[in-house]
């Protein structure tokens, strides 16, 4: 699948205007590209100039702490964090990330049927090509290793910020890092 620019942006600002988040790709440029996810929470511009989304930009906190609301973690602790996911539950994964809870039961507030939303899904992964691979803070353990299951109740996650809950997608390509998370205070 090709994407171009507009319909990667009208997918990422559909899909979480409405959430708290911060949806951004960098450059990838260590081998460990959990470096490169350290450069990105301290908001490393896109490469291709693409848009993102980042509610904390204007938050004061960031004078402090370049990559607040995100905690700064030695990478070692965040690849702990980060456990490596498939492609369809990485699909589900970022639906789920459109509002608080991280389910699917998201889906319900967006007027757009299951399938339109899932085709934004799938405009923002193919940004990061067939080879991509995709790594999450969030525990939904599914019946095969490396999946996601949105039907359980039990999930857990590993916080990677000052909020009580932030779960997120991670996608690394050859060239591009992409951070989709979410936060919730409650």
């Amino acid at each position: 699948m090709s994407i171009d620019q507009m319909s990667w942006e009208a997918a990422v600002v559909h899909l979480y205007e409405d959430a708290y988040p911060y949806d951004a790709t960098g450059p990838r440029r260590d081998e460990n590209w959990v470096l490169d996810v350290l450069a990105l929470m301290a908001r490393v511009p896109d490469p291709r100039g693409w848009i993102g989304l980042d509610e904390a930009a204007q938050n004061p906190e960031r004078e402090a702490s370049p990559s607040y609301p995100f905690v700064a973690h030695p990478p070692e602790y965040i690849a702990r964090c980060l456990q490596e996911i498939d492609r369809d539950s990485a699909e589900n994964l970022l639906l789920a990330l459109t509002d608080d809870g991280c389910t699917l039961s998201n889906l319900s507030r967006f007027a757009d049927s299951e399938e339109e939303l899932r085709s934004m899904a799938r405009t923002i992964l193919a940004r990061y090509g067939e080879t991509a691979s995709f790594h999450t803070n969030v525990k939904r353990p599914g019946h095969v290793s490396g999946t996601l299951d949105f039907t359980s109740s039990s999930w857990g996650y590993s916080p990677l910020s000052v909020y009580s809950e932030d779960y997120g997608l991670i996608i690394v390509s050859d060239t591009e890092v992409g951070m989709f998370w979410n936060f919730a205070d409650y």
